[in-house]
């Protein structure tokens, strides 16, 4: 078995492909141990020095590290795990409920929805949620508010906590978004208490990096 690997826009995440059907159908995404005990591949690979997440996607799994570690240290672990477990033919979840409850519910159109609610998770599954895909990510939907028109989603895998993540929301799936259903003013990523302080970090070494460069400048 060859498994490669592709680069992501989040420095963080590695996209590993190993040649035959991971998920097949729908994603799962694993941020710590507690969940990830539904597959026994996922709680191999959380228990890699510095693996901070794991996602599954139809035909790759997504790898998440923390910034300190460097994936040249962490990639032979990862490899070793990937090509045994593939190479063995187990099952990914314990069971059919774990894999049932890991996959995304979030776009299974529901009576109670509205059309416009209908439309929106129509277009996440179609448009949106295979380009991401691309990515080694996903994206979840959380919900429409009718009264502003804002559509809440949440960025998973490569995506979650990537700072081009911003520009993917704004200038790709809001556009398509607004486009295709005028009832749609805008589109909106919610964040998780730990994505909110990596932003705010990053956005206070920006500020920093430019007012570095300013001084200089003026010097």
């Amino acid at each position: 078995m060859f498994i490669q690997t592709e680069t992501t826009p989040n420095d963080d995440s590695l996209k590993f492909i190993p040649g035959v059907a991971v998920m097949g159908e729908g994603t799962a995404e694993f941020l710590d141990t507690r969940s990830a005990l539904a597959s026994p591949l996922a709680i191999r690979l959380m228990g890699v020095d510095g693996v901070t997440g794991v996602f599954y996607g139809p035909d790759f799994v997504t790898v998440s590290k923390d910034s300190e570690v460097t994936w040249a240290v962490m990639k032979p672990e990862i490899y070793s795990l990937l090509m045994e477990y593939f190479s063995s033919g187990q099952p990914l979840f314990r069971s059919e409920e774990d894999r049932e409850n890991a996959g995304p519910q979030d776009t299974r159109i529901l009576d109670t929805d509205s059309e416009t609610v209908a439309m929106i998770k129509e277009l996440l599954e179609t448009r949106v949620r295979p380009a991401i895909m691309e990515d080694g990510g996903d994206i979840e939907y959380r919900g429409f508010d009718e009264s502003t028109g804002l559509v809440s989603v949440k960025l998973k895998g490569s995506c979650r906590g990537c700072s081009s993540s911003t520009v993917t929301l704004k200038s790709g799936i809001e556009r398509m978004m607004m486009h295709y259903i005028p009832e749609v003013k805008g589109v909106e990523q919610i964040l998780d208490q730990d994505e909110e302080v990596a932003l705010e970090e990053f956005n206070k070494l920006e500020q920093r990096l430019a007012g570095e460069t300013a001084k200089k400048d003026s010097e």
